[in-house]
């Protein structure tokens, strides 16, 4: 598996803090509710945020931001400390803190304080942000309108002819540096940074009805009716900045409704659906979804394969409950207990839950581990504190496959998927599927890929027994273990098996199987 790439966070730290209780009375001298607290914590928010979630799968996180001598400041670095490496600006004024008072999980108010800018850094500072970004595979500028990056603009706009830079826009601050690689504005940010772009309604053709580029008389902000929330005025706003900011790429994340990819000069954006809905806390999303699309256009990938990506990790990250998660900045990257059999499997879910951790779990057969079994351990993985692959035997994989499989015996396809960093604990079933191996592990999440619903799975009213929850992430198309071996079958010279191995032929000349075999029972 190709190696996590350095990446440098460049943008504005916040503290965020929440306070959190039950309101059950209204106050006597105000129709306003009473919280009585029950906890208050407080976390980096901001760019800080975007660096932590980058590198909580081990990567090397340099952040630049600016940071003070004020309370929140020393709080900020104090949670930051052995997560991510800091380059500091100097700040002038106190770190800006924002502090949401929920009850029940529902906020009620929101609180903002503090409004500390970047001073000028010296030449010292500048050097540290220049050797940072020389060694980076790719920048994240997560920009939150407070002068950072505006600050650093000279540095970024080098940066963005050298390496993949993802800009995370705010209507406050300035125009992405041109170049940049991936541009990601929510909804709400691509209305007010391109109130003209959308088209005012349809028209023959699928051209704009206004040929001034404004989103009609009646809304010039483009903000109102159905039409300014449709697919299609979304991708005309993000096709216009990508223009106007000479960016190869736009994604506007949509919430509930994914991303739209959008390109400079073209009518046909792309649609990256979120997977199974499931209720949480969209708090830290964009952060989340910028931080995974610019990880993985470090390790090499492509701005359409940065925002599959990115798009389920957004969506599993809200599931587990946002960036107010404990389990998030309860424990540190750092070297993780790994065990390759059940007792060890279970040894490890019992000690990550003693600590308060989360355990998830996924399963499959993974004969021959391609790019989809990757793609989704590692973002199954991201979900929690520790992650448990549950393997077919032999035994199995031959009754829900047919004759010849599996390709690979259990205990190469279990050294396998031990070595991936990604993988905690595997631990193999003889069953048809792991219900009796779940209740032994009692996972606190259980992730399968594809297009599944939830209320299909039989692992799903497994764990509702002790109230864990099931997952669905999508997976990447085009990947199977059957259609690999098909297509050895057919290669030249294939044609008769070597001395000692096994040929696929007898189960591959027919029809698949029934079972799993070209589902993601298959492809976990």
């Amino acid at each position: 598996m190709k190696a996590r790439q350095p990446l440098v966070v460049v943008g504005d730290v916040l503290l965020d803090r929440d306070l959190d209780g039950t309101a059950e009375r209204l106050a006597p001298d105000a129709p306003a509710p009473v919280v009585d607290l029950a906890d208050d914590r407080s976390r980096p928010g901001g760019a800080g945020l975007a660096a932590v979630l980058a590198a909580r799968d081990g990567r090397d996180v340099v952040l630049v931001t600016a940071l003070g001598d004020d309370d929140a400041s020393r709080t900020v670095r104090a949670a930051l400390a052995d997560r991510v490496r800091l380059v500091e600006l100097p700040l002038d004024g106190s770190l800006p803190e924002k502090t949401r008072v929920c009850a029940g999980g529902r906020p009620l108010v929101r609180i903002d304080r503090g409004g500390g800018t970047p001073g000028r850094p010296d030449e010292s500072v500048l050097r540290a942000v220049r050797a940072a970004l020389g060694r980076a595979h790719a920048v994240l500028v997560a920009d939150y309108g407070r002068g950072t990056a505006a600050a650093l603009r000279t540095e970024l706009t080098a940066a963005a002819r050298r390496v993949p830079l993802v800009w995370d826009p705010h209507p406050r601050g300035g125009e992405p540096v041109p170049g940049a690689r991936l541009v990601t504005p929510n909804a709400a940010e691509a209305r007010t940074l391109a109130p003209g772009a959308a088209p005012r309604g349809p028209t023959r053709g699928g051209g704009s009805a206004d040929p001034a580029g404004r989103g009609g008389s009646a809304d010039p902000a483009g903000r109102g009716g159905a039409e300014s929330d449709s697919l299609r005025a979304h991708g005309a706003r993000g096709t216009h900045l990508a223009q106007r900011w000479r960016a190869a790429s736009v994604a506007v994340t949509l919430g509930a409704r994914g991303a739209l990819l959008t390109r400079p000069g073209s009518d046909s954006p792309m649609l990256v659906p979120v997977p199974e809905q499931t209720a949480g806390d969209p708090c830290g999303a964009g952060d989340c979804f910028a931080a995974t699309a610019a990880a993985a256009l470090a390790d090499g990938g492509l701005p359409e394969e940065a925002v599959q990506r990115a798009v389920t990790e957004a969506a599993a990250f809200v599931a587990a409950g946002g960036a107010g998660n404990p389990a998030l900045w309860r424990h540190r990257p750092g070297a993780r207990e790994r065990a390759e059999r059940p007792a060890e499997a279970l040894a490890l879910a019992e000690a990550v839950r003693a600590r308060g951790g989360t355990v998830v779990a996924t399963g499959g057969c993974f004969d021959l581990l391609h790019a989809g079994h990757v793609g989704l351990l590692e973002n199954a993985r991201r979900i929690g504190d520790c992650l448990i692959v549950c393997v077919n035997s032999d035994a199995s994989v031959s009754r829900l496959k047919g004759p010849g499989r599996p390709l690979n015996p259990q205990a190469d396809r279990c050294r396998v998927l031990a070595g991936l960093g990604s993988v905690d604990a595997v631990a193999v079933f003889t069953e048809d599927t792991p219900e009796d191996l779940l209740r032994t592990l009692r996972p606190d999440v259980w992730v399968k890929g594809g297009d599944y619903s939830v209320d299909a799975l039989p692992e799903a009213a497994v764990l509702r027994e002790w109230g864990g929850q099931a997952l669905v992430l999508p997976y990447l198309d085009g990947r199977s273990t059957t259609e690999l071996a098909r297509r050895a079958a057919r290669a030249p010279g294939t044609s008769a098996a070597a001395p000692g191995t096994r040929t696929p032929a007898p189960a591959l000349s027919g029809p698949a199987a029934p079972g799993p075999a070209d589902t993601p029972g298959d492809r976990p």
